[in-house]
């Protein structure tokens, strides 16, 4: 488990992190969302301790990272996907990480074919596309065995089977009971993936939920229906209590009721109604409303 208590970090008058608790508990995929320069990087490299907090502490599997003998068979990371030196084979970069802990090289085998690495094990890191850039920097977080991973944004670059693949993974390690840690910006898949959301805006905690309740929370009740007579079934709705939106056309918006009310009224008052569809909030939809007041770099002419 990931313990982090008070934590916050400064930069001469900035401050990056601020007084942030969390915990990261095994068993689940916990992501972790925000904008950029809310502070997701630095907390990921306090853990790791490659930054010291300016206050509070932060504890994997129950002392500080630096504490651990074998580091890599305690935390498997991803933070730089640019970390092999580019001269070096795939194979002579893991191999060199192995021999810091006594890794047998079978193991760098095993891990180079888990990865897809394997047809390209013997050649140099320069030559690696983006995607296969990220496939060796999980081999690497996967090298030591370790029933912790910390994973900054391993899914950019990868193709859909990639995507995949690395999904899969990493919902079979948090089924095994391991801690699995990791960023992305990309909504999508973190719904398909997070069990657990933290979201933190300008170095505060946001959100520290499952995802189903943040989506839940945010959710917007909303059912679009499609009718011939929209002028006559969005008084007839509004005269029950629903807040009715025109959307154009033969299109309307409904909020405030559910499907089977406004089934009802429209059976009652023969009105055609041809679609009826409630509307699901989505990661992204309730990610941009907790985080709306916490971007700080933000492009003109955005809806607020």
């Amino acid at each position: 488990m990931i313990g982090i208590e008070n934590v916050s970090k400064s930069y001469g008058s900035h401050t990056a992190v601020d007084g942030v608790n969390f915990q990261v508990h095994p068993g689940r995929v916990t992501g972790f969302l925000g904008p950029n320069g809310a502070g997701k990087s630095t907390t990921m490299r306090l853990i790791l301790g490659l930054d010291e907090p300016s206050s509070g502490s932060i504890t994997v599997n129950g002392r500080t990272y630096a504490e651990s003998r074998a580091p890599l068979t305690e935390v498997g990371s991803l933070l730089n996907v640019q970390a092999a030196h580019p001269g070096r084979t795939a194979e002579a970069h893991l191999r060199a990480l192995a021999l810091t802990h006594g890794i047998p090289r079978a193991r760098v085998r095993e891990v180079a074919e888990q990865t897809g690495l394997d047809s390209v094990i013997r050649k140099r890191v320069g030559g690696f596309s983006l995607g296969m850039s990220q496939r060796l920097g999980i081999a690497a977080a996967l090298l030591g065995d370790p029933r912790t991973l910390v994973l900054d944004e391993p899914i950019n670059g990868l193709d859909p089977e990639g995507v995949v693949w690395i999904r899969e993974l990493l919902k079979d390690l948090a089924a095994a009971g391991r801690t699995v840690f990791l960023s992305s910006h990309l909504m999508s898949e973190m719904a398909l993936t997070a069990d657990h959301l933290v979201i933190i805006g300008k170095g505060r905690i946001i959100a520290d939920r499952p995802i189903g309740e943040v989506l839940s929370e945010e959710e917007a009740h909303t059912v679009a229906l499609r009718t011939a007579e929209t002028d006559r079934l969005a008084r007839l709705l509004t005269a029950d209590g629903a807040e009715v939106e025109a959307e154009g056309g033969d299109r309307l918006a409904v909020r405030g009721t559910d499907g089977r009310r406004i089934a009802e009224i429209a059976l009652e008052n023969r009105v055609l109604v041809y679609e009826l569809t409630p509307q699901r909030t989505t990661l992204e939809d309730a990610y941009i409303d907790l985080t709306r007041e916490s971007v700080e770099y933000q492009a003109a002419g955005r809806n607020r």
